[in-house]
């Protein structure tokens, strides 16, 4: 919670300001008190009232000013809202071992059908990116609202060897600072900012898909301080079980020109089906610092229907960003209300006996 306009604080300097005044007026009144012969006289003849009910308007009356004098100072709270310029960046590991077959058929099948409809479901508006790597990271589309565009990259997806989850993370940010200008670049100096400590997260996200650990390139938790430091979330995704399966692609999934590298694909790309190959065992620790660091969240899938429901809930996490809003009018309408209740309560508390009805 912040103030826009702190020296208005001075305003509610009105409520202790009225309480003296009601204590002064109090004390007079006991000054120029008549003596009488009978209390119990005065008594039946004053309303009975209990100590609550003179008092509970009061403090009601009391607390609505307060509000209303808070209302003054613009008072502004960090809320979570609903972006409409969201880009996502979705890395996606193409590296061998996402041709185990512990997923059936094999991982990268699971993996791409389930992007496929990740992409679906996002709303129109909504630009997404897509990022593949293995050894290497290249951006495959750069954030676009164009879904066919996007489907037909997924559909050429092949695998290489080694993993670069710090490398997919620079290359997407590299992506979003294109076409956001509040997002710096990964070669620029930020100085001495520390990662994640000021500021509003970037409606932009990055969400990384992978089922191993980093092998080649920079460091995932090193990228993601990175990202952290431009306000950045990303999200991480481990994929496939810990039971090491033959690795077998199709031969549509195995080596291909994915970053113009000519024929061939990725260094020492997999060759044929039925392709071996190192398992690898997903870094978890890593994936959930990467997360931490971010401000983002780690989620684990071992089969297709977990991966799609990771996918599905990511939305609801991604779509939503921080954001200072001014709360002045929810201020307004307590003091009104407040004051309302007890100048209401009051006045029906003190009424008069109705008049009797009846005939001469």
């Amino acid at each position: 919670m912040s103030l826009s306009w702190p020296w208005a604080l001075l305003a509610l300097l009105v409520v202790p300001l009225l309480l003296v005044a009601r204590w002064w007026m109090n004390r007079r009144r006991k000054r120029s008190a008549l003596t009488v012969s009978s209390v119990a006289l005065i008594r039946a003849a004053l309303p009975g009232h209990t100590s609550w009910k003179r008092r509970v308007p009061v403090w009601l009356f009391l607390a609505g000013l307060l509000a209303l004098g808070a209302a003054l100072t613009r008072p502004e709270a960090t809320v979570q809202v609903p972006s409409n310029n969201t880009s996502i960046l979705l890395a996606i590991d193409v590296s061998g071992s996402m041709c185990s077959t512990d997923v059936d058929p094999n991982r990268l099948t699971v993996a791409t059908e389930a992007a496929r409809d990740f992409i679906k479901e996002q709303t129109d508006g909504t630009r997404i990116g897509l990022v593949a790597f293995s050894g290497i990271a290249g951006l495959l589309v750069p954030p676009t609202t164009e879904k066919d565009q996007l489907i037909d990259a997924i559909d050429t997806l092949k695998t290489a060897r080694g993993t670069a989850i710090g490398q997919a993370i620079l290359t997407a940010i590299d992506a979003i600072a294109e076409h956001n200008p509040n997002v710096a670049k990964t070669g620029v100096d930020l100085g001495d900012a520390a990662p994640g400590t000021s500021g509003e997260y970037q409606p932009d996200t990055i969400v990384v898909l992978t089922d191993g650990s980093n092998t080649t390139g920079v460091d995932p938790v090193t990228a993601a301080e990175q990202a952290a430091a431009r306000r950045v979330r990303v999200f991480t995704i481990g994929f496939g079980t810990t039971a090491p399966t033959p690795m077998i692609c199709t031969p549509d999934q195995v080596g291909a020109d994915q970053f113009g590298m000519g024929r061939g694909g990725f260094p020492g790309g997999f060759g044929g089906r039925g392709a071996g190959g190192r398992y690898q065992e997903i870094d978890e620790d890593a994936l959930r610092k990467v997360a931490d660091t971010t401000g983002g969240r780690y989620f684990r899938a071992e089969d297709s229907d977990q991966l799609v429901g990771v996918l599905n809930d990511l939305p609801r996490e991604i779509g939503l960003h921080k954001q200072q809003a001014e709360v002045t009018v929810w201020f307004v309408l307590a003091g009104v209300l407040l004051a309302g209740t007890g100048v209401f309560l009051s006045l029906w508390w003190n009424r008069g006996p109705s008049p009797r009805r009846g005939g001469i």
